[in-house]
């Protein structure tokens, strides 16, 4: 017959191994809790920078999309920055780790993208500045039609100058015969048995941002029979040659200047005369006058 003492003794030491197996299970679930709540805390953290980051380079790319609508002349630097943005964000989207990496790109991105739109800003209102200058010359141009043929083909050349900016603008070109008096005295003709000198005229027109100094022109006068009046003289400028009638140089200094020059001549033709004005090989102003 079994001792009941040694019974409880065994019981006792049995239920004491229970109670330690059940205090290390309680502290192992509770570690293993812990350990899960950090690692949803760092989940939920990763998230929230990934959603964060996200939502600055969907900005960015927005603000692009933007600027580039507006056509500019930087519309493709413009687009190369978006592109760039738009690859960060499938990178970020691929992405599964920290996105710590990605915060430095973005701030750079933002930085290059301010930079940009502050540039095309300004080329924007330079570009509205330059509109109501090429308004203006308009209007000018308008009011000149009561002399001859003004400023053949102007339009072209004047939507060059507001794209340049810096180019100068040849407004209120016109021609005339002039019969000479011993006298002196010049007076204005239009037959070609009277003609003694053809006068040519035109006006350089205002510009602030234009580089001031001596500015050379040449002039082509053509008579009714496609001969070159005047000096005749060619001119090279690289794989290109003129033949001019006369050249004049004048001073500018940013503000409108007048040039008037006599191109004397004898025995002038019946018809149609064309007047070319260049800078260099560029034709900047044409018109055309006939004497009877």
């Amino acid at each position: 017959m079994e001792n009941p003492k040694n019974n409880n003794s065994s019981l006792k030491a049995i239920i004491a191994v229970l109670a330690v197996l059940l205090i290390g299970s309680l502290v192992y679930i509770f570690k293993l809790s812990s350990d899960s709540e950090v690692v949803k805390t760092e989940l939920t953290t990763s998230m929230t920078e990934k959603e964060s980051v996200m939502k600055d380079l969907q900005e960015l790319k927005a603000t692009y999309d933007a600027a580039i609508a507006e056509n500019t002349s930087m519309s493709d630097e413009l687009i190369q920055e978006r592109d760039k943005v738009v690859a960060l964000m499938d990178d970020l989207n691929k992405s599964k780790g920290d996105v710590s990496k990605y915060k430095s790109q973005v701030q750079a991105m933002q930085s290059k993208m301010k930079t940009l739109v502050a540039e095309n800003d300004e080329l924007k209102k330079q570009n509205g500045v330059l509109t109501t200058q090429r308004d203006s010359t308009i209007v000018v141009l308008g009011e000149s039609k009561k002399f001859n043929e003004v400023l053949v083909g102007q339009n072209e050349e004047l939507s060059k100058t507001v794209e340049r900016g810096s180019k100068l603008s040849v407004l209120n070109t016109k021609t005339a015969a002039y019969k000479l008096r011993s006298s002196g005295k010049q007076i204005e003709t239009d037959k070609a048995s009277r003609a003694d000198i053809l006068k040519v005229s035109f006006t350089i027109a205002e510009n602030q941002i234009a580089k001031s100094g001596d500015k050379t022109y040449y002039v082509q006068v053509i008579d009714a029979k496609n001969n070159v009046l005047g000096e005749k003289k060619t001119e090279s400028f690289g794989d290109n040659s003129l033949t001019y009638s006369f050249k004049t140089t004048v001073k500018y200094e940013n503000k409108s200047v007048n040039v008037s020059e006599d191109l004397p001549g004898k025995d002038f033709a019946k018809g149609t005369y064309f007047i070319n004005v260049f800078d260099n090989d560029e034709l900047v102003s044409k018109t055309s006058f006939s004497l009877r």
